[in-house]
């Protein structure tokens, strides 16, 4: 009988033992966290200083114009370089996508109306624009150098003398009445009638015509020693058979 009492208790106990162990090795399965929801005020913070970043890097990109404009043409009693280092700074602003860029000057409507005028340039008109505007020049001047189309000067055409000169101490020159073609081909011919329907050079169909014109070069792109608003730049020189 007491054999059979101990068999029993060493049976339950064994039993307990292996239910327990059986129970302490089931593997558990937790739910992973879930990240908490973003803030959007730490989200708006970051919008704000990206914002701010980047209308301060616009402003140093226009304090630096008009630092490069104000150095490129010093203070002279004669210029009143003040008024025409801001103005030349919009200008250059304006401009500077179009520098070394004459595809994009066509996409914005500039043709070519005159091929390379010695000491000059390639000249490319958007006869859109009317008026002064630094902004807005007329005419774009470019360079054809072993490295690409080059923009040296920008150009204002006027039927007569403004009675204000438009840029401080501007100084001007003259083209005479013209036929253009559309190859950038011309010839000079007081009236329209005069025109030829096509190029007597190449061929190439009649563009317009132009009355005599006085002519504003702005020297903005390339160093001109001959002055800010000459006709002429004896720097391009290397560049006439271009």
């Amino acid at each position: 009988m007491r054999r059979t009492l101990l068999i029993i208790v060493a049976a339950a106990t064994l039993a307990a033992t292996g239910w327990a162990a059986h129970t302490t090795t089931q593997p558990t399965h937790s739910t992973p966290a879930t990240p908490p929801p973003a803030d959007p005020r730490i989200a708006s913070a970051a919008l704000t200083a990206q914002l701010a970043q980047a209308r301060h890097a616009a402003a140093a990109t226009r304090r630096a114009a008009l630092i490069e404009a104000a150095n490129m043409f010093p203070v002279t009693a004669a210029t009143d370089s003040a008024a025409l280092a801001a103005q030349l700074a919009k200008a250059r602003i304006a401009t500077a996508k179009y520098a070394t860029n004459l595809r994009a000057a066509k996409a914005d409507g500039y043709q070519l109306i005159t091929r390379m005028i010695p000491d000059m340039g390639w000249h490319y008109r958007n006869p859109t624009i009317q008026g002064f505007n630094p902004r807005k020049p007329m005419i774009l001047v470019y360079e054809h150098t072993s490295r690409g189309w080059q923009l040296g000067a920008l150009e204002w055409v006027f039927t007569q003398t403004p009675a204000t000169p438009p840029l401080p101490g501007a100084t001007y020159g003259s083209f005479a009445a013209a036929c253009h073609y559309q190859d950038g081909t011309f010839v000079v011919a007081r009236t329209q009638e005069l025109c030829a329907r096509r190029s007597p050079q190449t061929g190439a169909r009649f563009s317009f015509w132009h009355p005599d014109l006085v002519t504003l070069h702005v020297w903005l792109w390339y160093h001109n020693p001959a002055g800010l608003y000459s006709g002429t730049n004896p720097l391009i020189r290397p560049f006439n058979h271009g």
